[in-house]
This record gives structure tokens, sequence and C-alpha cells, in this order.
């Protein structure tokens, strides 16, 4: 049973660093109906600026320096992409993403070249004892961040002013635009808080894997997350990231010898899809009902 723990307790991690790969997802599209193919392509852009910035300067002036890159790239997607594009269907928006996602890393390429990268921001990756448990000291810190990042976005969205008005933009733009709320303003702002979400990201995975352009098919991980938790729920990117990340280790592990291995690969995918057969708007998501 301490073996199992150990297993799941890994995998949960894990999961933490999916959930914040889907949460940008989730942010943009409940705020815009944009399905971001980007967000991966952030992270990885997130990643090549921090490693970047650290070559000349100290880690917290580097990070903030990769938010501010970060902001940039929000306003300008909003103003300058999605600006004309108001009102069009959902098809070419999401098509506009597609183009995005080729943009950034074009930009990462031209800027910083392809080679891998090494990241290194100080904190260590021991094992931990805690009872009869072993814990990556790395996973542990960093689902701590990711925990408290979540705590500030639901705060954020429940207890301010700007928050609530990106509530409102998310239910009903008409509506939100009725009663004064500027939905252009209102994008930049998800987008940016999207950014801040995808530096994290970034930076996780950056630290554990290398700053690489294949870091920006983490987004590929962060689908079964939104079928499962719904694409516009934050709360349902955070449990389904969970369940993901805890469910793909213990398979790997347990079931994994019994099939040849591999399956962690492929085991998100399939749970997905059995999910979607029961609930296809997943765990939280808002159910569309088209009256004709």
């Amino acid at each position: 049973m301490t073996f199992f723990f150990e297993v799941m307790i890994t995998g949960l991690l894990v999961g933490v660093m999916y959930s914040l790969v889907a949460l940008g997802f989730a942010l943009i599209y409940k705020a815009s109906d944009v399905f971001n193919f980007a967000q991966g392509d952030m992270s990885l852009l997130a990643g090549l600026a921090l490693v970047g910035f650290l070559t000349v300067m100290p880690l917290w002036l580097a990070l903030l320096c990769t938010i501010g890159v970060m902001t940039i790239l929000a306003y300008g997607t909003v103003f300058i992409i999605f600006r004309p594009l108001l009102a069009r269907p959902p098809l070419i928006l999401f098509m506009a993403a597609i183009g995005l996602s080729f943009l950034v890393q074009g930009i990462g390429q031209a800027i910083w070249g392809t080679d891998a990268k090494g990241l290194n921001i100080g904190i260590p990756d021991d094992l931990l004892i805690i009872g009869d448990l072993w814990i990556s000291s790395f996973d542990l810190i960093f689902g701590a961040v990711a925990g408290v990042l979540v705590l500030l976005l639901i705060l954020f969205f429940q207890k301010t002013r700007t928050g609530r008005a990106l509530r409102a933009v998310a239910d009903d733009h008409e509506a939100a635009l009725s009663v004064g709320i500027p939905l252009l303003r209102a994008w930049a702002v998800t987008w940016v808080i999207a950014g801040i979400v995808a530096t994290v990201a970034g930076v996780a995975w950056g630290s554990r894997l290398g700053v690489q352009f294949s870091l920006s098919l983490i987004a590929l991980k962060a689908l079964p997350v939104l079928i499962l938790g719904g694409i516009d729920s934050i709360p349902g990117a955070v449990l389904a990231g969970l369940l993901i990340g805890a469910g793909e280790n213990l398979a790997e592990v347990f079931i994994g010898p019994y099939v040849g291995g591999g399956i962690q690969t492929f085991f998100p995918y399939l749970v997905a899809l059995v999910f979607l057969w029961f609930k296809p708007y997943g765990m939280f998501g808002k159910e569309i009902i088209e009256r004709v």
C-alpha cells in the first residue's frame, strides 16, 4: 500500500502541472469562446524567454520580464488577431488560434534557436521521506505553487470587480456589453491571466524536461483533462488534471507490465473517450441546449 500511495501522489503532483495547461484553455474559452490551440506554445515561449533573461539578470527580474513578454503577446493577440474577427464563426477563431500557434513557434525559433535548453531556477529535486512515503521535493514545491495560483484565481474571479466582469462576459457577451463592460478589454485581461498561467506551466515543465520545442505538445496532454473537467470549467480543469495524472501513473505501474508497457501514453485519451459516452460536456462543463 505504501508503494501504491507513492505512485498515486507522484501522479497527483504531475496532474497539477497538467491542470495548469488546461487552466489556460478553460480561461480563454470561458471568456471568448476561442479554443486556444496555442496554449502549449505560450508555455514554450515563456520558458524560452525566461532562459534568455536569466543569462543577463537575476531570477526575480527575469520572471517579471517574462510576464511582461506574455502580457505583450496577450494584447497583441486580442487587438491585432482577434479584434477583426469579432462575431465570426467559431471555426474562423479556431483557425486563427492555430495560426497564432505557428507564429509563436516561429518567434521562438527566430530569437532563441531550436536547440534544447536547460532551465534551473534553484528548486532542488530531492527525495523527501514523509512517513513511509518517498516524494520528490520539486514536484511538491510546484504542486504547492500551482495550488496557490488556483486559489488566487478563484479569489480573483469571485471577489474582485474585474473578476466579476470577466464572469459576466463569459456568461453572455451581449448582456455584458449592454451594461458597459468593454469586451476586448475583458478578453485582453483573460489572455494576460492565461499567459501568467502559461508562464508557471512553462517554468515547471521546462525545469523538469528542459526547454525544447516538444514542450508545446504538453497542450495535447491537457485535452483529456478538458474533456473530463469541462472545457469552460476552472474547478473541472483542476480536478480532472489530478485524476488524469494519478490515473495514468497508476495504470503504467500496475497495468502496464501486463500489456507490454507504454500505457501511460494513451491511457488519458482512453479514459476521455469512455467519459464522452456518458458526459459529453464534462463533469462541470456547461451544457449547451439549442432550440430550433
